[in-house]
């Protein structure tokens, strides 16, 4: 059993390096930050490295301040910890601080693929934070409130509310546990999903206003270049406010997003969301990206209006 396997090896080091994909949300920060909280419960020494920043939605998350930013020389460490990571390299970074040390893989992505020491891989659990309490019982440590915060806003996060297909009788189990640990339900809502500064929801509602719906309105999509975003100093991650905005369109089967990399030239981001019908994760992974069924990304290089087209084509290839 995975889980045994990732019990023991935890058990057997004393110095870790923990890390996520990049752009991390609430199921990565808080599965790391549980997983530090854990290891130093044990008497371990951890800390995390990222290669991206904290999302203003998330600053609310005990521990968030000690999570260190990528630099080419990092503490020692004698194992690496991924959550919520379905390729390495999508540490970003991170990954090249890596001498020979074994690597712990801890995620719940199908696309997930298996590049760890130690692999434990559960796609059909709603979010790795779920998988992360389940360790906890595993290692008979008691969950803290600090800890419950933490996994309750992964799960929370990935389920988008306990609103997607993810959210299971595990899930709720889990979440109630959490909530009777000191997890706040409020807190965590008001933070990610209430948090939207008056400069970014207006341009939210501008972004809103020209969306696009295929003839029969079963595919929507959102697109932003970089002239719209250049001189847009965003604070907030509106990607899941779009996406959720498409998927609530009566018919919507899939909803899109397509943004051009402010920090790359011809590079744009696809975010894909589906209702269940379509498996994005399969057109993810035909454009070098992936993640779940129904929720998935990938990076592309080329023009955005190119890119468009070819996605569009395989989106509605899915849907016949």
């Amino acid at each position: 059993m995975s889980l045994k396997r990732i019990a023991a090896a935890l058990r057997e080091r004393n110095n870790f390096l923990i890390s996520c994909h990049t752009s991390p949300e609430g199921d990565a920060l808080g599965a790391e930050l549980a997983v530090s909280i854990a290891l130093k419960k044990m008497g371990k020494r951890a800390f995390i490295v990222n290669d991206d920043p904290v999302p203003p939605e998330y600053v609310f998350m005990p521990g968030v301040e000690n999570i260190l930013r990528y630099k080419p020389k990092s503490p020692e460490f004698d194992c690496f910890v991924v959550v919520d990571c379905a390729d390495l390299k999508r540490t970003g970074e991170v990954y090249r601080l890596i001498d020979n040390q074994p690597v712990i893989n801890i995620d719940h992505h199908i696309s997930n693929d298996k590049f760890g020491s130690v692999n434990w891989v559960e796609p059909y659990s709603s979010s790795t934070c779920e998988m992360i309490w389940h360790l906890y019982k595993r290692l008979s440590i008691p969950i803290d409130r600090e800890a419950a915060i933490c996994l309750y806003t992964g799960i929370m996060s990935d389920t988008g509310s306990f609103r997607y297909a993810n959210t299971t009788v595990a899930a709720h189990v889990a979440a109630a546990d959490l909530i009777r640990r000191g997890a706040s339900v409020t807190q965590a809502y008001r933070g990610i999903y209430e948090n939207i500064p008056c400069r970014d929801a207006k341009f939210l509602v501008r972004v809103l206003s020209d969306m696009h719906c295929d003839e029969k309105g079963k595919v929507i999509w959102f697109q932003l270049k970089h002239n719209a975003l250049k001189n847009k100093k965003l604070s907030f991650d509106l990607t899941e406010e779009l996406l959720s905005f498409g998927r609530a369109v009566k018919g919507a089967e899939v909803a899109l997003l397509f943004k051009e990399n402010l920090g790359e030239k011809n590079e744009v981001r696809i975010n894909f969301r589906s209702q269940g019908k379509v498996d994005v994760n399969a057109i993810a992974a035909f454009f070098g990206g992936g993640g779940h069924k129904n929720a998935s990304g990938a990076t592309v290089r080329g023009r955005i209006d190119d890119i468009r087209k070819k996605v569009l084509v395989k989106v509605r290839r899915a849907l016949r």
